[in-house]
């Protein structure tokens, strides 16, 4: 009988690690990330153990990269809003609040776990802090122009609200655009608490 897979390709190492990457992100997906392991990834990606170790060094290294993936879409994402966005307040907060939730949308439940994975690695705490103020240093180019200056406390209750209400959405109990709406209330909230808010 003969073998009709077809031969394994190589991959280059940047090409390996994006598809390790998407395979770590559909083994959570299906199973969550208790089960995770690198041997299970590597025997779903193909490959052998050593390989995704010298990518990953252990499975936190793999939510490490997985969470840095995200947020540097979610940079994107926001920069790509507001390229053209016109300068209004209550149109910069929109797509703020936009681009929030839809990124947290298109990550599924798998970046909810990963969040809550990455909590239980001390060596790895200032992984999100770091991805969560490059992002916040984008609000607030974008915002403060408009708003004048923010607060640090101001900014982090945006992220609190985003992610809360990013949540209830994955979960079905209020829509994308309800979850969207929301957070662009709560941005406007925040912005105009320094009373220099400008709507025009």
């Amino acid at each position: 009988m003969t073998d009709t897979a077809a031969p394994r390709r190589r991959l280059a190492k940047p090409e390996r690690r994006i598809q390790l990457l998407e395979v770590a992100r559909q083994l959570i997906r299906d199973a969550g990330t208790d089960g995770f392991t690198l041997g299970r990834l590597a025997e779903r990606a193909g490959v052998t153990k050593p390989l995704v170790y010298d990518h990953f060094g252990d499975r936190a290294g793999v939510f490490a990269e997985l969470y840095r993936e995200f947020e540097a879409r979610q940079r994107n994402t926001l920069a790509a809003a507001l390229a053209d966005a016109e300068p209004k307040l209550p149109v910069v907060a929109g797509l703020v609040a936009g681009a929030y939730i839809d990124c947290c949308l298109a990550e599924g439940r798998e970046l909810a776990d990963v969040v809550a994975a990455l909590a239980g690695f001390s060596t790895l705490a200032g992984v999100r802090q770091e991805a969560e103020d490059a992002y916040l240093a984008m609000c607030r180019t974008a915002l403060e122009p408009l708003a004048g200056p923010i607060d640090l406390a101001g900014l982090q209750s945006i992220i609190g609200a985003g992610d809360a209400l990013a949540r209830s959405a994955l979960a079905g109990r209020i829509s994308a655009e309800k979850a969207s709406g929301t957070l662009t209330t709560v941005v406007l909230a925040v912005v105009g608490s320094n009373g220099s808010t400008q709507e025009d």
